[in-house]
């Protein structure tokens, strides 16, 4: 009985100590996340001096080790107090397009009931690590520091977390504390203005009448006589008093306007990064012009469909686009037309010069049957011209500012 009630306790009390052994270990290996690789380094001369030089009775080896320790102790001071912040970053505005100026500040309050000491503040921008030094600030000073980012190129940047960064004059010692969420700067691409009105391929989005015939839509066609189980509401009374029989107006079907647009992202299929991008301007600017028009627009890539709730989702998702080589051009991109718009009226193929034509006319023939198709190939190094091949007409071109010009040379 007395053996059981020692083991029981022996149990406890060891699960008590290893509770407290983690809550230790958790705190210093904490504390030890503040140590370079300098400093990890001097802690490891001046282990193996001390011990070394003891053991042998060295005095210069122990003198080093004890040098060593001195370094590490003497950079403590520097790392220990911890400054209390408020940090916000304050963007101009979170969507850019490719050449605005992205302006933003960064505004760092002292919060802390005494002077936080000065500090090195990281504000990284995608790639970028730009570092600004920071004074001392008593509780409730602000210091702000305006800075701009590059928009050369489309992308989705990420901007911070914002760390203090905290050293010793050795380097031994860093201690870096996070302050804020990372927050997205979205560089949208360029585009141009496309008037669906003149632009001969889009005036199709405005929603054409097909050559089916039926008795109830928006187009007006005809009128004929009336036959069992027509509906009296479309009787044309006019009609029917001048001729003395009953006459029905008849209509044409319109086609809902979908415009469709498939992009190619095989890199294979460019010449450079800016045949891409002037692919992906291209691609922005028609389908904003359809957004705009209120019609319905689908975009698919290699990596599948677009999502898109309007304007704004749009140019973001082309934001991120990304063009990779995988040697299978767009008729690859063109497989999921079927499933992804079967209904489309209007069939824009969008890819480089780089591309083979036989691939850009096997993505042609998966566009539905009464669909109109047309295709923009990127060309940045050659003259813009007008192509046919087959039945399916396609223009280069060499400079955004071309595209009104070539959508309605191949709507001609």
């Amino acid at each position: 009985m007395m053996r059981g009630r020692l083991f029981s306790l022996a149990r406890a009390v060891a699960a008590r100590v290893g509770v407290v052994v983690r809550r230790v270990w958790v705190v210093v290996r904490a504390r030890l996340r503040v140590a370079t690789t300098l400093g990890w380094s001097l802690v490891a001369v001046a282990v193996l001096a001390l011990v070394v030089g003891g053991a042998f009775g060295w005095g210069e080896l122990a003198a080093l080790g004890l040098g060593a320790v001195l370094v590490v102790a003497s950079a403590i001071p520097f790392v220990l107090i911890r400054p209390v912040y408020d940090v916000a970053i304050e963007l101009a505005a979170h969507r850019v397009r490719v050449g605005e100026r992205a302006v933003g500040r960064l505004v760092v309050r002292g919060a802390g009931r005494r002077t936080s000491p000065a500090t090195t503040v990281r504000l990284p921008v995608g790639a970028a690590r730009p570092e600004f030094r920071m004074p001392r600030l008593a509780p409730g000073q602000e210091y702000d520091e305006l800075f701009t980012v590059p928009t050369v190129r489309r992308a989705i940047l990420t901007l911070g977390p914002v760390t203090s960064v905290r050293t010793d004059p050795v380097g031994a010692l860093r201690r870096e504390v996070a302050w804020t969420e990372p927050e997205l700067l979205y560089i949208h691409p360029r585009v141009v203005v496309i008037d669906s009105e003149t632009t001969g391929i889009l005036r199709d989005l405005e929603g054409l009448p097909t050559r089916d015939l039926a008795d109830d839509d928006m187009s007006f066609h005809a009128l004929r006589e009336y036959s069992a189980g027509d509906d009296l509401r479309h009787v044309h009374w006019v009609s029917t008093a001048r001729t003395q029989t009953l006459m029905i107006r008849q209509f044409e079907q319109t086609r809902r306007s979908h415009l469709l647009v498939v992009l190619s992202t095989d890199l294979d299929d460019y010449a450079d990064e800016d045949e891409f991008e002037l692919a992906v301007s291209t691609v922005g600017s028609v389908g904003l012009s359809a957004l705009r028009g209120g019609k319905t627009l689908t975009v698919l890539t290699h990596e599948g469909t677009l999502a898109l709730h309007g304007e704004r989702t749009f140019m973001d998702a082309l934001s991120g686009i990304e063009a990779r080589p995988s040697g299978t051009g767009i008729a690859r991109a063109a497989r999921a037309i079927a499933t992804a718009a079967p209904g489309a009226s209007v069939v824009v193929f969008v890819t480089g010069a780089a591309g083979a034509l036989a691939d850009l006319r096997a993505a042609s023939l998966r566009a539905p049957i009464t669909a109109r198709s047309v295709a923009v190939r990127a060309t940045r190094h050659e003259q813009p011209a007008r192509r046919v091949l087959g039945d399916l007409v396609f223009a280069d071109v060499a400079e955004l500012e071309q595209l009104p010009a070539a959508l309605r040379a191949v709507s001609e």
